[in-house]
């Protein structure tokens, strides 16, 4: 392998038109507005999430914009044997995937003295395992076609700094991240390139109605909390475009929001500041969690379709 070789790689997908693209998550948030933007750009769809009544109304709603819907079913990707079956569907009524988009996810927050076994457990499931499933199932065939393609893994910007009470999302979001690097190397002689996804804030529904363990989210001082998220918040449109992007240009670090990009940069650059900033953080929250604890925990999210929380940027 020459220098250049070894240093360049060919744009796996420079064009999503004509294209198969998976999407997971496809019903609502970045998901769906991800489905959305791709059909514009001439992708042809598989799509999938948990609920089929707004996967439904979101491949009607595409179709009806003159968007291309291949095949979608509903379906739980924390659960290997579904995604297996699912998969073998896909392979007969549409073929091998182009681009592989895992965007499904949940967010569940709390400090380890409230989070339950059951929260842990819930959110490496869907946020690990369930990407895992989708990359067993959907990638080897991409590899044995060999045409290329493009991975697209949805992290956080949890995912790349320690975000007060964000240990079991983080273990999630980190755990992604370090499928996604090793992949991008191991991939590369198929021409597949992957993209890491980062999202700070997105204004999504999930973020009116998520609980956070221990912490009541109707006190005022909690409220007035979310309120400040909402301001600094990006659409899903903006979130989708920076993917498609990302996929069309194969950038493995995808930001959606210059504030995750300039963040995790500093992190890096300045360790005792970021420190310290962390440390004033998480005594933030430690003082919300005094002033509102829930009368009794929180219960786990539904996992539909990833919708990025405030991530702890109040």
């Amino acid at each position: 392998m020459s220098l250049k070789e070894l240093f360049v790689m060919k744009t796996p997908v420079p064009s999503l038109h004509g294209r198969r693209v998976l999407i997971t998550g496809a019903a609502s948030g970045i998901g769906r507005a991800t489905a959305e933007e791709a059909a514009r750009q001439g992708a042809e769809l598989v799509l999938t999430d948990l609920n089929l009544a707004p996967l439904n109304d979101a491949v009607a709603a595409i179709t009806a914009d003159g968007g291309t819907v291949l095949y979608h079913q509903a379906g739980d990707v924390s659960d290997y044997d579904w995604v297996k079956s699912f998969a073998t569907q896909v392979d007969a009524e549409v073929g091998v995937m182009d681009v592989v988009m895992n965007i499904a996810g949940i967010s569940t927050w709390g400090t380890v003295e409230n989070l339950e076994h059951r929260h842990w457990k819930s959110v490496i499931d869907v946020n690990l395992m369930g990407p895992i499933h989708i990359i067993e199932s959907f990638v080897p065939q991409m590899v044995r076609r060999g045409e290329g393609g493009q991975l697209v893994n949805v992290s956080s910007a949890a995912g790349l700094l320690a975000l007060p009470w964000h240990a079991a999302y983080s273990a999630s979001k980190f755990g992604i991240r370090g499928v996604s690097e090793v992949l991008r190397y191991d991939l590369r002689q198929h021409n597949i390139g992957v993209s890491l996804v980062c999202p700070g804030g997105v204004k999504t529904p999930l973020v009116n109605t998520v609980q956070i363990v221990g912490v009541d989210r109707d006190n005022p001082k909690v409220r007035k909390a979310i309120d400040g998220f909402h301001k600094v918040a990006i659409s899903p449109e903006k979130a989708a475009r920076a993917i498609i992007k990302g996929v069309r240009k194969n950038h493995y670090l995808v930001y959606t929001s210059f504030d995750i990009r300039f963040g995790y940069w500093w992190a890096r650059k300045f360790a005792l500041p970021y420190e310290v900033v962390m440390r004033i953080a998480n005594d933030r929250f430690s003082q919300l969690a005094r002033i509102a604890p829930s009368v009794a925990a929180a219960s786990v999210p539904a996992p539909s379709s990833l919708d990025e929380l405030p991530n702890g940027r109040d």
